[in-house]
């Protein structure tokens, strides 16, 4: 298996489809074997028999059903643990980074990197739209919050939901990680730094969903997670 692409949904009927539907066809013409992942997250709406309905179009489609809801971190973590790809990325129901920008990601892996993350945040980041400017100053106040609290420098965009991890990084890393909420990209990055593996930034193309779930209590909540973080590092839970 060479690449596990998970996708973490939560009442996601209306938009995973498409996004499946998008995913497939960019996979379909590729040369390696590959596996798509949907994890639900206690969904109330029909997010799973959307997935179901789907099996027989979509080739190596996979449903992970949970009747309980745990957080987008808890069921990106069951995803990335239960794939069987060389490579794991995990990226939105709302398919705002379209899948084949992979291509950009792939060639880090044969640079020795081992988790290579998309960013809005770096040179040759497209946003389209761009994002209005209360979210940007959001977004801008919570890297500098991730940066300061959980000693993340030099990472410009924690955020953005495209994210892959070699095999064994995410043996490693994810048994580890304790925030099953909106903060767990940073605690994933930084056990990935804390153990030695390499980390590479690459810019995408992200195209602004109206209807994002990511609202200012979110990321309130996002705040205190960082602190979890940093209480763990200094506790030494992450050791245990």
């Amino acid at each position: 298996m060479y690449l596990s692409v998970i996708i973490p949904a939560y009442n996601e009927e209306k938009r995973l489809p498409k996004t499946l539907l998008e995913i497939d066809r960019y996979l379909r013409k590729q040369d390696y074997e590959y596996e798509i992942i949907v994890v639900s997250d206690g969904s109330k709406d029909r997010t799973s028999e959307a997935v179901n309905n789907l099996k027989s179009e979509i080739l190596n489609l996979k449903l992970i059903d949970n009747k309980e809801n745990h957080g987008k971190g808890y069921v990106v973590r069951q995803g990335l643990i239960e794939a069987k790809g060389q490579y794991r990325l995990f990226t939105d129901a709302d398919n705002s980074t379209s899948l084949d920008q992979v291509e950009d990601m792939i060639p880090y892996f044969n640079q020795d990197y081992d988790i290579v993350i998309g960013s809005r945040d770096v040179k040759g980041a497209v946003l389209d739209p761009p994002q209005p400017w209360h979210r940007v100053l959001v977004g801008n106040m919570f890297n500098l919050l991730t940066q300061f609290i959980v000693g993340l420098w030099g990472i410009w965009d924690t955020q953005c939901g495209f994210k892959a991890l070699s095999a064994e990084a995410a043996e490693k890393i994810l048994p580890k990680c304790r925030i099953n909420r909106w903060a767990f990209d940073p605690e994933i990055l930084k056990l990935g730094r804390k153990m030695g593996f390499k980390i590479k930034e690459v810019p995408v193309r992200w195209v602004n969903d109206p209807d994002s779930k990511v609202k200012l209590k979110g990321m309130i909540r996002m705040g205190f997670d960082l602190l979890k973080i940093r209480w763990n590092l200094i506790t030494g839970k992450y050791s245990e």
